[in-house]
């Protein structure tokens, strides 16, 4: 593919950086071919121009997909680089808080420089047994895959751990060793093991130290091999110890500490035993305190020395050897303390030391001199010394370790673990770090060869032809050191010369190597070092110091001195020395001893490059397992990653030279079924063939053009690098377009559908609205109208008023006025007259004077005036009267006036006729207005008259308003008397209220007090059953351990006769039935020969030292549950008294109430009575007095009126009668007590004949005359008591019913509630498929309808043995009643007779005993054994059948009275149980004989003739208990053996369901690829491994269903079986939790939704199987929340508090554990901050819980065994024919 499709726009890429070695960038623009630069972008946002190279053209290595980040296996990664390598290592070791990854095959182990809870015993059970890859990387996983292959293929193995100082090679090597102890320990070497663990802290002691990389640095190699017999069980371990760093002993660096022992010896100096060494503290010796560095943080070395101690008696060091070493080891403290001085320049002595510390002999052929030494020779002699004696206590130490391991048996197989130091470069290089990297090239070498071999057989395996694969080759390097006239033979060759030194011999290898050899060099400033270019970096090394350390020479005259000491170590350390030189160079003169041992002496390099060649060839012929620890930060800070070491450590170490050669070639490897099943998206359907080979390579010519870029294997696809990438890229752009699509269709529906819903909405609001609006405005409307009509009424008020205001005003002042008028007129009409005439004639008399004075003055003026008018007219007419029109008008002028003086004489006339009428009419006026006023004089007078009548009525309403007031006073004071007496009366009642009250409260109060009792009861008896349950759960795991022992013991003893018998072939020896597990009955062993009596004794004393300790255990564990017992029962009377007393009270209380109520009736009637009798009373006296009546009354004397009279006297009589007897009736009522109720049975009486009176009840009766004579009253109330109880049961009997009937309906919707939710969980279910929805529904609905037809034929069975019974009543109550009325004379005679009518005589037939003949237990309990393969339908559908044959037996030794024949049967069924039970594996085995065990324990409980028993038998069953023997013993060991079988059927469950459990949870899915799981996940499984079948989640069911079909069939009970079931459901949650917690890629989303589905079909396969209740769904929940956690959002704060409520079930590590190992699923999702994961921590600080990560696969729920009685009557039992139990007899 070209680049510049890989180069793209927003493509990443790895840029170079001096800090971070890497950083990461975008691609800003795309790359072309022949671009000078590549513009990319920063995390942090700048843009930066990367340059090309011209001449290489090498662009940035590209960036891995994110969904590929954090990948279990390096080399799965789809870009192979550096970078890419470093970051996932980042991100693993940071975030994800993950030390260890995969890397082809090798493990990179990141030291966390803290404590992680991932080494328990619950991870190595974990990892046993699983296939490498199939968990997370882990150091167990590697153990676990080198011990798996050296059993599969018999093939030796060996675990490499390097990596530099601080890494921790240590610890890691020490987990190898624990986790192959574990795994293969031995029953019959127990304690090999722990030696082997043991020498891991004796090492750490002698050959650890602190240096300032690591605390507890190993300062030597070692190769240990862990030898396995041909079971693979442990059976010893062989040491090997390489270049131990002697230099530490006699100098440190500062910082640094000597070696732990040391200081281990210095704080345990205040001992007794120490005391003799003069030790101090660890600054007083120059040796410890050179590093001025005596503590180590965290580390307690008085507390190490003890451990140390421990392990050196475990491993055989006796006391007096461990003393020898420490005071060598003190000694070496001393000696280290000397003091040398000066005396001459040549010359030097020593206080209080030994001659030859400071002197040397010197040898010539004839002479020897001895000759003082300086002070720097003295003193590097004492070093030498020293470090000689450190070395050989350190080997001494060695050996013994190793002669303590020694192999017990033949070694078939071994596990090599090699713990050696990494590559080392310092400031300073000597000849420790040459020696250390030349071992290091030669592992590089073997690792190279192994990595192409592997490679080679992976490409023949899938027929691909292998193409050498160029890689930096480290082979001259190697040559360079070891070969001919290499550097250490050079260093050889100069050692050997008398005056050779490092100058001459550096010199000598620039002369030889310089130019001969590109990787030998030389320093530019420099003679005295030399620069080798090893594969990881060229490392420059000073010569000073090589020749001696080479050389290790010592003094011979202190080896000779120390030789003769007189303690024995020593010597013997030094003569052991001589020998094993003298071995090694035969027997030389004596001449020549001193210069032998000179020449057979090797040298350091010598020895090293023969034992480097010895472990090559161990390691070549192994199969090699790689482990490389890296340290991640020089301040040992937890999870902190420095990239520049890292990326140092990973190109020393090899791990990127591994990358390189995977990815020079096809490291990305796909099957067929895994491109197709991830990749389908790519392909169309007409890509898809039936062959899924050719469609996937038809697919990926298509998608990937160059044909080169893959390979097509047998089974899988081989792609170059970066291929599976650009398929992933051209995956995530067609899903990304098809969400895109997806999205845009759902986008469009979801806003389609909210417009549609806005739309819909706005209708509705504005529907709303505007029908709000109407109904506003109609409102207002009506308002308006109504407002006008109140405002018109109102207006109309308001005129209205006004105008009567007005017109009331008007009337008011017209009648004022009008009496104004009146009075003015009739003022008028009095004085008006007389004053009109004297006014008319004064004003006449006035007005006529002046009118005639004015008239006078008129005239006399018009006079004037006229006068001068006439004058003037006079002159005028004078001259008109001459002319004659003058005359004319003048005629004219006459006839007008006389025609108007006629018209005024006229209507002068009609206005005289007009006053003359209205002088008449007021004439009338006033004589009505005179009448008037008399009338109203007249009036005036009548009502002066009626004003006095008024008044005396006034006085007398007054009179009679007192006299009221009066009567009203009283009647008030009446009524206020009346009220104060009833108030008095309330209070009266209210203090009896009261008192009442105080007594009830009192009740209550005391009631109180016993529910506090009840409730402390309560909780001592849940404290106590808590108890009892931790009791019996160690009961039984005793009891387990110790069968576990009986069986070892036994297998012991079979082993023992049968070596025996090949011993003695003529002796042999018959086993008979043997038990012991009875404490009280004689066993009957074994027979056996004389001759091995002694050896059993011998062999059989550990067993019998448990089985007392055991029998103790039973002892104290019987007084417990006796104690329990007892305590139980206490608590049970105690509230058994406790309910009978309330039980009593309410009793009391009822019949109280009920005699009351009865005399309160009874009160009633006769009170009615008497009434109806006054009734009658008074009406005769009516009758008799009424004169009103039609009909006359009788007359006194008369016939009618005696007759009258006698009923009235008899009335009267009876009145009074009944008077007294109410009054009796009361005064009894008042002495009835309450307490006198009887507990007669209402139902009893109620089957009496209620009609009738017997003679008792009548002779009883008779005797009581207390209230009349004849006894009527008495009868009566009698009946009214026998019907009130009579009332009184139908009324429970009502109430029961209800109760039951509210039952049933409750029940009805407790189902209902269920099938709604499970309906509502299928509706909601729209993650399914739609045919698994419908399959879901159908089943559900299947599952509905056969419940109903089952509770349907259920209620049909129930009416139908109700009819049989009802029948059965009716025909006795029918011959009863024909009896009775044939025979009524002898009723009496027939009831005597009843007793032995309803006992008829049973004819003789078959008591439930078994006959058998003694010896037959064997033939036995083998038929018994077979009934196991027999159907249900072939042995009469009796479950437990065997069990009941075997109790039948059993009562038949009880009936003849026979003990040795019920210990024998008892005997021997223990013992083929315990046989049967060995055979493991076979379910169905272990089933069916603890169904039968059960049974037979419950029979023997049943019938034992204990009461407590007793009481759940029929009275046939009581018959044929057990008489002669008591089996309490036998019940315990019985009920022991159950628990046994139980533990053992669980095992058995667990090894059937384990491997179904994972593959079936966690790794199947329904549809490949439709929950995207990762393409590179591939599981690394071991070689030579078959494919495994399909296991679906059906498997596992169809597994459950088999293992639940089997329980059933044998008749177990169904309390066990819910038990077993429990802990099938706690062993699937378990196992699916702890491999969910270790293995990385399956914490998604994905993975939480389908654990979830497969949590509901597990409830399903409860409910179907009606197992709901047992307590299974509740071990279900920490799997359930672990899949809620997977599947919440991951976020904020809020969302931290919801997970930390939420995840109950799980623990702070479990939960944090989850978080850093969540894998996004798709490219899209993210991961879970490590913010988000500490505020979970701070928030889960608090919580108290367990450390542990893991759940406890092996915690088993404590049984209990529920007593059982059977229905089924041993008589009825039938044989079947089958079972070829013809031995038998019935009796």
């Amino acid at each position: 593919m070209a680049a510049a499709e890989l180069y793209s726009k927003h493509a990443r890429v790895w840029l170079p950086d001096p800090a971070e070695v890497w950083r990461s960038a975008e691609i800003v623009k795309g790359y072309t071919p022949g671009d000078k630069a590549l513009s990319v972008q920063l995390e942090d946002g700048t843009e930066v121009e990367h340059h090309i190279d011209h001449l290489t053209n090498s662009l940035p290595p590209l960036r891995n997909p994110n969904i590929l980040l954090g990948e279990n296996d390096l080399t799965t990664l789809s870009y192979l680089h550096e970078p890419a390598v470093l970051h996932n290592l980042k991100v693993r070791f940071i975030d994800s808080k993950l030390i260890y990854t995969y890397c082809g095959i090798v493990l990179v182990a990141i030291n966390p420089y803290e404590s992680l809870p991932i080494y328990e015993a619950d991870i190595i059970g974990a990892y046993s047994g699983q296939n490498m890859g199939d968990m997370d990387p882990h150091i167990f996983a590697v153990a676990e895959e080198a011990y798996k292959q050296m059993y599969r293929d018999g093939r030796n193995q060996s675990i490499i751990v390097s990596g530099e100082s601080g890494a921790g090679k240590t610890i890691s090597a020490k987990f190898v060793m624990r986790y192959l102890a574990s795994v293969s320990s031995s029953p019959t070497e127990a304690n090999v093991e722990e030696r082997v663990l043991a020498s891991s802290p004796i090492m750490e002691a002698i050959g650890n130290a602190k240096t300032i990389r690591n605390d507890n640095s190993s300062r030597f190699g070692k190769y240990i091999e862990i030898g396995f017999d041909k079971k693979h069980q442990m059976i010893g371990a062989n040491m090997r110890t390489y270049l131990l760093e002697k230099s530490r002993v006699v100098f440190q660096a500062h910082g640094e500490r000597n070696y732990h022992i040391f200081y281990q010896l210095c704080a345990s100096s205040h001992l007794p035993e120490f005391k003799a060494f003069k030790l101090g503290c660890a600054g007083d010796f120059h040796c410890t305190n050179q590093g001025q560095s005596l503590d180590i943080d965290g580390v307690d070395d008085a507390k190490e020395m003890r451990d140390t101690q421990r392990a050196l008696s475990l491993l055989g060091f006796l006391e007096s050897d461990q003393m020898a070493i420490f005071q060598i080891l003190a000694a070496i403290l001393h000696l280290r303390n000397v003091e040398l001085k000066d005396q001459s320049a040549d010359r030097s002595s020593i206080v209080d030391m030994a001659h030859w510390l400071c002197h040397k002999k010197l040898k010539t052929t004839s002479e020897t001199y001895v000759k003082s030494v300086p002070k720097t020779d003295a003193v590097n002699g004492r070093d030498a010394l020293a470090k000689h004696i450190y070395a050989k206590i350190f080997n001494w130490i060695v050996d013994h370790i190793n002669k303590m391991l020694k192999l017990t048996a033949r070694r078939h197989s071994f596990i090599g673990v090699l713990d050696i130091y990494g590559f080392e470069t310092f400031d300073v290089n000597s000849f420790e770090q040459f020696c250390i990297n030349y071992a290091n090239e030669k592992l590089q070498q073997q690792f190279n060869m192994h990595v192409f071999k592997l490679e080679q057989e992976e490409y023949l395996k899938e027929e691909i032809p292998w193409t050498m694969i160029d890689f930096c080759d480290n082979e001259p390097c190697i040559l360079l050191i070891e070969a001919k006239m290499g550097i250490l033979d050079l260093l050889d060759e100069e050692s050997k010369m008398p005056k050779g030194s490092d100058d001459t011999w550096a010199q000598k290898l620039y002369a030889s190597l310089l130019k001969q050899n590109a990787r030998f060099d030389k320093p530019r400033f420099s003679n005295r070092a030399f620069i080798i270019h090893h594969f990881a970096d060229k490392v420059e090394y000073q010569c000073d110091g090589f020749l001696e350390k080479n050389k290790d020479t010592v003094n011979e005259e202190q080896i000779k001195v120390l030789k003769m000491s007189k303690f024995d170590l020593p010597a013997e350390l030094f003569q052991e020395n001589e020998k094993a030189t003298t071995s090694a160079g035969g027997h030389p003169k004596t001449a020549r001893l001193g210069q032998t041992l000179r020449d057979n002496k090797k040298t350091v390099g010598l020895q090293f490059r023969q034992s480097l060649h010895l472990l090559m060839q161990t390691l070549n012929a192994t199969t090699p397992h790689y482990v490389r620890c890296i340290k991640p930060n020089d301040q040992r800070a937890p999870f902190i990653l420095d990239p520049l070491k890292t990326v140092q450590q990973l190109r020393s170490c090899g791990i990127l030279e591994t990358i390189r050669i995977s990815a020079a070639g096809f490291p990305s490897r796909l099957t067929y079924q895994e491109l197709f099943g991830r990749y389908r998206v790519l392909m169309t359907q007409k890509d898809i063939l039936a062959d899924k080979k050719q469609t996937c390579k038809n697919v990926l010519a298509k998608l990937v053009k160059d044909q080169k870029k893959y390979l097509f294997g047998k089974n899988k696809i081989f792609f170059r690098a970066g291929q599976v990438a650009y398929l992933e890229k051209l995956r995530f752009e067609k899903l990304q377009m098809a969400c895109i699509m997806i999205q845009k269709t759902i986008l469009c529906w979801v806003t389609r559908k909210k417009y549609l819903e806005m739309r819909e909405s706005t209708i509705t609001i504005q529907k709303y609205v505007r029908a709000y609006q109407a109904r506003c405005y109609v409102q207002i409307l009506r308002c308006t109208k109504a407002a006008v009509v109140i405002q018109r009424n109102l207006r109309m008020w308001v005129a209205r008023r006004c105008f009567q205001q007005q017109r009331s005003a008007a009337i008011t002042i017209q009648s004022f006025f009008r009496a104004y008028k009146a009075r003015q007129r009739c003022r008028k009409l009095m004085y008006e007259p007389k004053a009109v005439v004297i006014q008319k004639w004064v004003r006449g008399f006035l007005v006529r004077r002046h009118y005639r004075r004015s008239l006078a003055a008129i005239i006399l003026l018009q006079s004037y005036v006229r006068r001068m008018r006439a004058k003037k007219e006079l002159k005028k007419l004078k001259v008109e009267a001459r002319s004659v029109e003058h005359y004319k008008r003048l005629s004219v002028g006459m006839e007008n006036k006389i025609m108007q003086l006629q018209r005024k004489i006229n209507e002068q006339h009609e206005e005289n006729r007009a006053l003359s009428g209205k002088l008449s009419a007021i004439e009338r006026s006033q004589v009505v207005a005179q009448e008037i006023l008399r009338r109203a004089e007249e009036e005036a007078k009548a009502k002066a008259q009626r004003v006095s009548s008024l008044l005396e009525q006034l006085t007398f309403l007054q009179q009679e308003l007192e006299t009221t007031r009066r009567e009203k006073e009283e009647q008030a004071r009446a009524h206020v008397e009346h009220i104060e007496q009833v108030i008095a009366e309330l209070n009266a009642k209210n203090s009896l209220l009261s008192k009442e009250t105080d007594d009830l409260k009192k009740l209550i109060q005391e009631q109180e007090q016993q529910i506090m009792e009840s409730r402390t009861y309560e909780a001592t008896a849940k404290e106590l059953e808590r108890d009892l349950n931790e009791e019996r759960s160690r009961y039984q795991s005793l009891l387990g351990k110790y069968l576990q022992l009986e069986e070892h013991h036994e297998d012991l003893k079979e082993k023992m006769s049968h070596s025996m018998n090949e011993n003695k072939p003529g002796h042999k020896r018959t086993d008979s039935n043997f038990s012991n597990s009875s404490e009280c009955t004689q066993s009957s062993g074994y027979v056996e020969g004389e001759d091995c009596s002694v050896q059993r004794e011998d062999m059989t004393q550990s067993a019998v030292d448990i089985l007392a300790v055991l029998l103790k255990l039973q002892k104290r564990v019987k007084a417990l549950e006796q104690e329990k017992q007892s305590l139980q029962q206490q608590l049970d009377k105690r509230e058994e008294n406790r309910q009978e007393k309330a039980m009593e009270v309410e009793e009391q209380r009822t019949a109280s109430r009920a005699e009351l109520d009865l005399e309160a009736l009874k009160r009633q009637e006769l009170e009615s009575d008497n009434k109806r009798l006054k009734q009658d009373l008074n009406e005769l006296r009516k009758s008799l007095t009424n004169e009103s009546s039609t009909i006359a009354p009788p007359r006194p004397g008369s016939l009618p009126y005696d007759v009258l009279l006698e009923q009235l006297n008899s009335s009267s009589e009876e009145l009074d009668m009944r008077k007294e007897e109410v009054l009796l009736l009361r005064s009894h009522m008042v002495r009835q007590d309450a307490l006198k109720h009887k507990d007669t049975t209402l139902s009893e009486r109620w089957n009496s004949n209620l009609g009738e009176i017997t003679s008792e009840d009548i002779d009883r009766s008779a005797d009581f005359h207390t209230l009349n004579e004849d006894g009527e009253l008495w009868l009566a109330y009698e009946g009214l008591k026998e019907s009130n109880r009579v009332l009184e049961w139908q009324l429970q009997e009502q109430r029961r019913i209800h109760r039951e009937e509210c039952e049933r309906l409750c029940e009805q919707v407790r189902k209902v509630k269920e099938e709604n939710e499970l309906q509502q969980f299928l509706a909601n279910s729209d993650l399914l498929s739609l045919d698994t929805r419908v399959e879901e529904c159908l089943r559900h609905e299947i599952t509905r309808l056969t419940n109903e037809n089952l509770d349907l034929v259920e209620q049909q069975a129930k009416q139908d043995r109700t009819i049989c019974k009802l029948k059965k009543q009716l025909n006795i109550l029918t011959k009863r009643v024909e009896e009775t009325e044939a025979s009524a004379p002898q009723q009496i005679v027939v009831l005597r007779r009843k007793s032995s009518v309803a006992v008829p005589r049973k004819e003789k037939g078959f008591q439930g005993i078994l006959e058998y003949k003694h010896g037959d237990e064997k033939r036995l309990l083998k038929n018994l054994t077979e009934l196991r393969k027999l159907r249900s339908e072939e042995v009469g559908q009796i479950k437990g059948l065997p069990a009941y044959i075997l109790f039948m037996c059993l009562r038949y030794a009880d009936h003849i009275d026979d003990q040795q024949r019920v210990i024998s049967l008892l005997n021997s069924t223990i013992t083929c149980i315990k046989g049967a039970i060995k055979r493991r594996g076979d379910f169905e085995m272990m089933s069916f004989w603890l169904a039968n065990t059960c049974r037979f324990l419950h029979c023997m409980r049943q019938y034992s003739g204990e009461g407590d028993f007793m009481n759940y038998n029929t009275p046939r069953q009581n018959e044929q208990c057990l008489s002669n023997f008591d089996m309490t013993e036998y019940q315990q060991v019985f009920s022991d053996l159950a628990i046994h079988v139980y533990q053992q059927l669980i095992k058995c469950s667990e090894d059937i369901l384990n491997p179904l459990i994972v593959a079936g949870m966690l790794e199947h899915e329904t549809v490949d690829g439709v929950l995207g799981s990762k393409p590179t996940d591939l599981k690394k499984r071991s070689s030579h491994l078959s494919e495994e079948q399909d296991i679906t989640m059906e498997t596992l069911l169809l597994q459950l269903d088999v293992l639940h079909t089997t329980l059933t069939q044998h008749g177990m009970d169904l309390e066990l079986i819910k038990q077993v079931v429990r802990q099938q459901f706690y062993i699937i949650c378990a196992i699916t939790l702890n491999h969910l917690l270790l293995r990385k890629g399956m914490c998604s989303w994905n993975k939480g939704l389908q654990i979830k589905y497969r949590v509901y079909q597990l409830e399903e396969w409860l409910e179907e199987k009606e197992l709901a209740e047992c307590g299974a769904k509740e071990t279900l929940e920490p799997l359930i929340q672990a899949a809620q956690l997977l599947k919440i959002r991951k976020k904020t704060e809020a969302d931290a508090q919801a997970i930390c409520t939420m995840c109950r079930a799980l623990t702070s590590a479990q939960i944090v554990k989850i978080l850093n190992s969540y894998t996004p699923g798709i490219e899209s999702e993210e991961r879970v901050s490590s913010t988000f994961i500490r505020t979970i921590e701070t928030l889960l600080k608090d919580r108290i819980e367990s450390p542990m990560l893991l759940m406890d696969v092996n915690n088993t729920f404590p049984i209990t065994l529920t007593f059982t009685p059977s229905p089924v009557a041993l008589e009825t039992i039938q044989i079947p024919a089958s079972l070829n139990l013809g031995f038998l007899t019935h009796i």
